[in-house]
């Protein structure tokens, strides 16, 4: 797969990347009540003007019509902890300063008007007074629109699932470092496929830490902040033998896994050594469409993991993960599944535990359907990044010893600090508000 993208140039690369991250359209939300404002995209802000604002005392609601002739509704308690002035908010963090405890959740609102300059100014019963943007009040809308809209501009929630058709998004290792779109585009490519192949890294130690510097900083763990993956004597870890390893998560054995994954190539085996991967989230959601009864047992039972040694430090990890975490509206967040590391402990009634064998069978032959797995070779200065928290990645067998012992460096993010860099990536990539 990647013999004919080594050949692309690194602006070609970058271009293939960007299509990769197009964002599909939203789908279409059912109104509430007399709100109808639709999502509001990011590139939006600053173009927004207040036609009319008036109270609806009884409903303690603020109604603000837009020039466009859509209308939102806020409520006073919200608007009234909101309240931007210095005496509610430090300017310097942007943070809410006012203390719940002197709020008054029942609050009534004196006076409302639009000033000179757009702007929706309250008067509130204690004399005190509040100013709003119109973007800012627009893009907070509680439209069922307006809030999908900004939930997915804040978390980039949509994925693009794939199968074994899947091209992976390139891009190149220098550029992502020195340039803010090129940084960019991997990032949302990141988000949205799960799985993102730099080019051209120096086959040396170390690489991981300056990428990792690119968006913050990595996260340690017990193997360390960066650690090396390689055949080794007793060794404490299967990653660090030269067997096949079967497509797992990285460290389910912690209540809160790592996000993201960086794998670097120093040197490659002789034979074999072949890295697999598959769209976790894709799998679970067949899985919930060919076997729903799999789907609910493995998205509700609780699986313990272990994980004992001495590497960084001596380590003795026990955790309790669903081997696939949804939220509340149902859609899959997360897989945690690591068969090397699932414990023998299994904190489960008996009569449970043959379903739960069977329901992982289900998923694991899902995974292992050639038609949903991606297979590439890794050469020395390759650079694989992944979402660990998504994609289910393993490793054939290869040859142990010969000219050239198999050599990767690995690092661990997560997500929270990679959502940062790529929402201030954003911002001064497109000068977003």
């Amino acid at each position: 797969m990647f013999s004919s993208l080594a050949r692309c140039s690194s602006r070609a690369a970058l271009h293939m990347l960007k299509e990769a991250v197009c964002p599909s359209k939203l789908g279409k939300v059912p109104s509430f009540g007399h709100q109808t404002l639709a999502a509001i995209p990011a590139h939006t802000v600053g173009r927004n003007a207040i036609r009319h604002a008036q109270m609806l005392e009884q409903k303690r609601l603020l109604q603000v019509e837009w020039d466009d002739g859509s209308c939102s509704f806020y409520p006073f308690t919200w608007l009234r902890d909101n309240c931007h002035c210095p005496l509610c908010m430090l300017q310097s963090a942007q943070a809410r300063s006012l203390l719940l405890a002197d709020l008054n959740v029942h609050t009534g609102m004196n006076q409302v008007q639009i000033t000179d300059n757009n702007k929706v100014s309250i008067t509130w019963p204690d004399e005190h007074s509040s100013e709003f943007e119109p973007d800012w009040l627009k893009k907070r809308c509680f439209s069922p629109e307006a809030r999908q809209a900004r939930q997915e501009e804040l978390f980039l929630n949509k994925r693009e699932f794939w199968d074994s058709a899947l091209q992976i998004p390139m891009a190149d290792f220098e550029e992502v470092l020195n340039d803010d779109n090129a940084a960019l585009a991997w990032l949302m490519a990141l988000r949205r496929v799960g799985i993102v192949y730099l080019k051209g890294a120096p086959a040396e130690q170390g690489q991981l830490a300056r990428l990792g510097r690119r968006i913050g900083y990595l996260r340690l763990t017990f193997y360390g902040h960066t650690w090396q993956v390689q055949d080794k004597p007793m060794a404490n870890n299967v990653a660090y033998t030269s067997g096949k390893l079967s497509l797992h998560t990285d460290y389910p054995a912690l209540h809160h896994p790592p996000g993201v994954q960086f794998l670097h190539c120093l040197q490659q085996a002789e034979q074999g050594g072949e890295s697999e991967v598959v769209d976790g989230f894709h799998m679970a959601e067949l899985l919930r469409k060919e076997d729903p009864e799999a789907f609910n047992t493995l998205s509700s039972l609780y699986i313990d993991y272990t994980d004992t040694g001495s590497d960084y430090c001596d380590f003795s990890v026990q955790s309790k993960n669903r081997i696939i975490d949804v939220d509340s509206e149902g859609r899959v967040m997360r897989v945690n599944y690591n068969n090397a590391t699932r414990d023998s402990v299994l904190d489960l009634p008996i009569d449970q535990v043959q379903l739960f064998y069977s329901s992982l069978k289900s998923f694991v032959k899902l995974m292992n359907r050639p038609e949903n797995m991606v297979t590439y070779r890794m050469e020395p200065g390759d650079l694989v990044t992944f979402d660990n928290w998504r994609l289910l990645h393993g490793r054939r067998h290869y040859a142990s010893g010969g000219r050239t012992l198999r050599h990767l460096e690995g690092a661990y993010l997560d997500w929270d600090e990679v959502m940062s860099r790529l929402r201030i990536l954003r911002k001064a990539v497109h000068r977003d508000r």
